[in-house]
């Protein structure tokens, strides 16, 4: 496995490294003695997959309010997505950032998001899927988004947005 910094503090991109042969390739997409000895936070305690079936579909961009703030690993196994983090920690000398990467189905690259961070999904492909790892379960009381187009943050899609919830709709713009 190979661990790039992104932009953005503490977040990091992950690309498997394959041995092929004849049959395919074989790689290892998940190591939590590695992540540790790289002081990440792997505790993960559920996985989820998300299904989105049309092209310009987008899924967020959410997070999760303390003490239910979840750090997530990341991956598209079908299809073409475009991954959107933001950087909300006060703290952070790349705070209210963003920074977009194309996770798809043939490049494995995988996401590697810090608690502290939003996140969004536009998929890039009818049908395309995520598979993702989460260190917090699921707390409606604590959930937080941010509007897609919130001018303080001017993220740039790659494609038209077409399809997003009522919900992802309804969020206000970001106030520090």
């Amino acid at each position: 496995m190979k661990f790039t910094k992104s932009k953005l503090k503490d977040a990091l991109v992950i690309e498997i490294e394959k041995l092929e042969d004849e049959r395919g390739f074989f790689a290892r997409s998940w190591d939590k003695k590695i992540c540790n000895e790289l002081g990440l936070d792997v505790d993960f305690v559920q996985n989820n997959i998300s299904l989105s079936k049309f092209k310009g579909t987008l899924r967020g961009l959410h997070y999760q309010l303390s003490p239910y703030e979840e750090t997530k690993m990341i991956r598209c196994t079908r299809g073409r997505v475009y991954n959107v983090i933001i950087d909300l920690r006060p703290n952070s000398e790349t705070y209210k950032q963003w920074e977009g990467v194309e996770l798809n189905e043939k490049n494995h690259l995988a996401r590697y998001i810090p608690k502290g961070f939003a996140n969004g999904i536009l998929t890039l492909e009818d049908n395309s899927e995520i598979f993702y790892q989460v260190s917090q379960f699921y707390t409606p009381d604590s959930e937080r988004g941010i509007r897609w187009d919130d001018p303080s943050f001017n993220i740039t899609w790659p494609e038209k947005i077409t399809t997003i919830s009522k919900k992802d709709l309804s969020w206000d713009f970001f106030i520090d």
